[in-house]
């Protein structure tokens, strides 16, 4: 799918949630859940990077990321919340979009290509209007598979 990142039709989803706290939650259970990881320590790590400064990546979207030992490459998941939450994002916008990244502890650049690369995804107006009116999860990573092809190319 893409070169950068690793990407499950089954980590991608919709989702209710009332605060960063709660989304950072459902985000590390998909994550469990679509990867085989543990989801406290997901959770764990997703936290203590979110205490270094909001991944609220602005325009609606964050961008939650950790590195995490037991991985051989970086993997994502996407919920798209069903109402906007408060994400302290630079530009004060609440956020719809949660695009996370987990990477190999020791990924340095490898992790800084994958973010770069789902920045690149979430950037494009026209990609992030059609990831925020897709009808359900299957359109959503079918949109992103086709976003992120062209990416890679």
């Amino acid at each position: 799918m893409n070169s950068f990142f690793s990407l499950r039709p089954e980590a991608v989803g919709t989702a209710r949630a009332d605060d960063r706290h709660a989304i950072l939650a459902l985000l590390a259970e998909r994550f469990a859940s679509v990867y085989n990881l543990d989801a406290a320590e997901i959770l764990e790590r997703l936290d203590e990077r979110e205490k270094l400064g909001s991944t609220g990546f602005g325009r609606g979207v964050a961008i939650p990321h950790a590195r995490v030992a037991g991985l051989r490459c970086p993997v994502a998941a996407l919920l798209r919340l069903e109402h906007p939450v408060d994400f302290d994002a630079a530009d004060g916008l609440p956020v719809d979009l949660v695009f996370g990244l987990l990477s190999p502890e020791n990924a340095g650049a490898m992790h800084l290509r994958a973010l770069a690369a789902i920045s690149r995804i979430v950037r494009d107006e026209n990609t992030h209007q059609a990831l925020a009116e897709a009808p359900g999860a299957d359109a959503i990573y079918a949109l992103l598979t086709n976003v992120s092809d062209l990416d890679a190319a």
